[in-house]
């Protein structure tokens, strides 16, 4: 394989692949946190 290939393919392909995971990374507190909130809705409606 030639050095040029190897690099093209990183560039096109490990780009979105960091930036997915950045994303999922970042989206998983926000989703706790959804989480948490519904369960306390929950909790506050059977209260009533």
């Amino acid at each position: 394989m030639d050095a040029e290939l190897i690099f093209s393919q990183v560039a096109n392909f490990g780009f979105p692949v960091v930036l997915s995971w950045y994303l999922l990374v970042r989206m998983e507190s926000k989703l706790d946190k959804l989480t948490e909130s519904i369960a306390t809705l929950n909790s506050s409606i059977a209260a009533k």
